[in-house]
């Protein structure tokens, strides 16, 4: 055995039980190969390829020349919980006060908090397929037990209210879902989110957890319906979002949470504790964000959705591939086990993980296989990419697949 196995073996059970992201993963290989000198289009990372606004920029150069160069208040600046709330009030309906927000180091560690501060040893979380690649580590961590419902690809990947009252037992603490969906893109309506509502109206005791990250990033025309704002369960609903997605600021690290006030006390418990306040300069420019005008967030959104009906057209036209139409985000979560038993003579394609792997090494295409997203047969292309690179990016992918027999 080598000293690094060897050492490897010494780290908390923990860590060693965690799955790498798969995403960040394929985002690697793909950086590998392009050092090598080959052409690889990345489709791989969830990340906007817009620059973040202008406006927000500037804020940000007003809080550096302005002395907010200290510590920040371990839950977030009074006027960036406030902007918030009011945010919330203002888009989603949800009365919360600045006492129920905790501001946090992206939305990942928002997530990541609520888990930690609601889920005992034991306790299940209700997760709906497919999901994000950290739901399950985060639960994990926890030491829950992560408690997977599938989401249907013939009910565009939505769970229904009899498979959530099925799933629910004397040990469910949780529920987990984003809408709009990362990997699938798919929008869950007011109706079926109600419809899902009822159910938990009846297990006082089940507390819900709402990633809403790609709320703007939203193709339905009705807006983004938040289950936080059903009088009966607002109590009971941790509502996560953050800048990320909506405003372009992936690497501003703005999360949020708004939740009952014993719930944010918890969040600011545990955060003190961990990483205290999150950087100053980036809350100074989420004020802005969230309390500025949203018209170049509106401009990528439609940015976005054109770019989705591209590749939903293109990839339609690949043999084999089962594609739905994403009503959300920046993905296409095409169905490829038409594949699965294929080879090209030299390799043959068991899984999505194989397919994934192939296509990088073959097209020089970064996907990301759907096993780590709870959907085994597909795998996620992100559309957050220039229209030509889409063309380019499926095309090679269409000329691989018919090398496979």
């Amino acid at each position: 055995m080598s000293a690094v196995a060897e050492q490897t073996q010494l780290l908390a059970d923990r860590i060693t039980a965690l799955e790498e992201s798969s995403t960040l993963a394929m985002t690697k290989k793909a950086r590998e190969l392009a050092s090598q000198g080959h052409k690889v289009i990345s489709l791989s990372v969830g990340e906007p390829d817009f620059k973040t606004p202008v406006h927000i920029c500037e804020a940000a150069k007003q809080a550096i020349d302005d002395g907010f160069h200290g510590y920040s208040p371990v839950a977030g600046y009074p006027d960036l919980r406030q902007a918030i709330a009011d945010k919330l009030r203002r888009d989603n309906d949800i009365d919360w006060n600045s006492e129920n927000i905790v501001v946090s180091t992206g939305a990942k560690h928002s997530l990541a908090n609520a888990i930690q501060v609601l889920v005992n040893p034991g306790d299940e979380v209700i997760i709906f397929a497919p999901y994000w690649v950290s739901y399950s580590e985060m639960v994990k961590l926890a030491e829950g037990k992560a408690v997977i419902v599938d989401g249907a690809f013939e009910n565009d990947f939505k769970v229904t209210p009899e498979q959530l009252e099925a799933a629910i037992t004397p040990r469910t603490k949780v529920v987990m879902y984003a809408s709009p969906n990362n990997p699938t893109g798919s929008v869950y309506t007011e109706a079926e989110l109600r419809a899902l509502g009822a159910v938990l109206e009846k297990h006082e005791n089940v507390f819900v957890v709402a990633d809403e990250i790609y709320e703007y990033i939203n193709f339905t025309g009705n807006g983004n319906f938040s289950m936080g704002s059903i009088p009966a369960l607002k109590e009971r609903v941790v509502t996560v979002n953050g800048v990320a997605k909506g405003f372009a600021m992936t690497g501003w690290r703005i999360g949020f949470i708004g939740a009952a006030k014993w719930i944010a006390q918890g969040v600011e418990k545990l955060q003190g504790q961990v990483t205290s306040g999150t950087c100053s300069i980036a809350q100074k420019a989420a004020v802005a964000a969230f309390s500025g005008t949203l018209e170049p967030t509106k401009e990528m959104a439609q940015a976005y959705e054109r770019r989705r009906d591209l590749v939903v057209k293109l990839l339609k036209d690949i043999p084999g591939f089962k594609v739905n139409v994403p009503q959300g985000a920046f993905y296409a979560f095409p169905d490829v086990s038409y594949y699965f038993g294929k080879s090209d003579g030299e390799n043959t394609i068991n899984d999505s993980d194989d397919f994934s792997l192939w296509l990088l090494n073959n097209s020089y295409v970064s996907t990301v296989a759907g096993s780590g997203f709870g959907a085994p047969d597909c795998i996620r292309i992100s559309t957050a990419a220039a229209d030509e690179k889409l063309e380019e990016a499926v095309g090679r992918i269409k000329k691989a697949v018919a090398t496979l027999k």
